[in-house]
């Protein structure tokens, strides 16, 4: 069992890489429990699974209390503004597509967290150039959703 300390966008996140088989990994992030998959470097770094889980894996690491796979690593989508996470959580819905015009305050996913689904509202006028999250993904405080140019 390996401990971890990471500080991501201000926010500390205390990761203990509880076994790893083959590409798979079992996690502790700030006291919740995760299986993830390692993309990468299985071998060499078990801790790189909770840093993929950050918003595209887990801000890096960014999951939710209930144990669910990582939110996919985010690919650049070049120039926008990203519709991020206000809390923890699970997405139980993506309400957009990619090419998909948007308004502020549109929703373009919901986020279940604590029992309570959140509506997460597009923050401006624009289209959708990258959704980084699928429903079931687990994302922690600060990880994007989409991205709207």
């Amino acid at each position: 069992m390996k401990e971890y300390s990471f500080k991501i966008n201000g926010k500390q996140y205390d990761v203990t890489v509880e076994s790893v088989e083959g590409k798979n990994a079992q996690v502790v992030v700030n006291g919740a429990a995760y299986s993830v998959e390692i993309e990468k470097g299985a071998a060499e770094a078990p801790a790189a699974a909770p840093v993929a889980a950050p918003a595209q894996q887990a801000a890096p690491a960014q999951t939710s209390p209930a144990p669910a796979a990582p939110a996919p690593a985010a690919k650049p989508a070049g120039p926008g503004t990203k519709v991020e996470s206000p809390l923890p959580g699970v997405i139980i819905e993506v309400s957009v597509k990619e090419g998909q015009a948007v308004k502020m305050g549109q929703k373009v996913a919901v986020l279940e967290a604590m029992k309570m689904e959140n509506e997460i509202a597009a923050t401006a006028d624009g289209t959708v150039t990258a959704i980084h999250v699928a429903k079931g993904d687990s994302v922690l405080e600060g990880a994007p959703i989409v991205t709207i140019a």
